[in-house]
Formats: structure tokens, C-alpha cells, sequence
């Protein structure tokens, strides 16, 4: 019982720490030195569904297999509730953020809530400056109070 109860702990220890990790690669790294992969975000400069910041998806699901490793080949058992707690913050941040507020899939359209309202608003106003720098509301789950008014 007690193991249950600690894996579900680190797993969702770790879903709120992605939210730091999040607001740290997309300010420091997405709008740092790997801003050329994140740029088409923000810029529309391109006619395809994918866009190359989607390759940041494809990082963190390499991360989150590398932890599930270390519990199958190793039997290290935290490795599992924390790639579960990493895909389950990605998961969260597709459905969040491409399909709710960027809309790459017609869902949740609808959603008018006071916390989907912020989160929109926080959304628009990181991505009202198309430059690298001088940006804000870098996380995706943790709005600032003064948008949730």
C-alpha cells in the first residue's frame, strides 16, 4: 500500500515540476539558443500543420522513455511514476495548448470558464511579441492571477 501511495506521490511531484521545466526550456532554451526551432511558432512563416517547434514533443517523450527505461532494464522503481508524470504533463500540454488554445484540432471551443479564460489571455499576451526576446507568461498550467480576473 505504502508503494502505491509514494509512486502515485512522485508521479504527480513530477507533473508539477514539468510545469517549472516547461516555463523554464520555453523561456530560457525556445526563446535562448534554440530559438531558429521554436521562431515558427510565433511566426507563421511556413504552409505545414507541423511546425519545427513541435520537435520539443519528440525531446520530451525521449525523456520520458529514457525514466520508463530505467524501471524496465534496471528495476528502478521510480523511473515509471516519473515518465508516467512526464507523459502525463505532455498529454496535458497537447490538449491544453494545441488543441484548446491553438485550435489544431476543432475541440473545446466552448470551454468559458474563468481558468480557460486565463489561460487564453496569458496565451495571447506571450504571443502578442513574435520576437525572442522580452516575452512573459512562458508556463502553460500556472496563470498569473491578474488574467484570471
Amino acid at each position: 500500500m505504502l508503494i502505491k501511495i509514494l509512486w502515485i506521490f512522485v508521479m504527480l511531484l513530477t507533473f508539477v515540476f514539468m510545469e517549472f521545466v516547461a516555463w523554464f526550456s520555453h523561456k530560457y532554451i525556445m526563446h535562448g539558443f534554440l530559438w531558429y526551432l521554436h521562431k515558427d511558432h510565433h511566426i507563421k512563416d511556413h504552409k505545414s500543420w507541423f511546425e519545427r517547434n513541435d520537435f520539443f514533443f519528440i525531446f520530451y517523450a525521449i525523456v520520458s522513455l529514457g525514466f520508463a527505461v530505467l524501471w524496465g532494464q534496471y528495476g528502478i522503481w521510480f523511473g515509471l511514476p516519473i515518465a508516467f508524470g512526464i507523459f502525463l504533463y505532455g498529454l496535458t500540454y497537447f490538449l491544453v495548448h494545441d488543441i484548446f488554445i491553438h485550435q489544431r484540432f476543432k475541440l473545446f471551443r466552448n470551454s468559458n470558464n474563468k481558468y480557460a479564460r486565463g489561460i487564453r489571455r496569458a496565451h495571447k499576451i506571450h504571443h502578442k511579441n513574435i520576437n525572442k526576446e522580452k516575452g512573459e507568461c512562458f508556463g502553460m498550467l500556472w496563470v498569473p492571477f491578474k488574467y484570471l480576473k
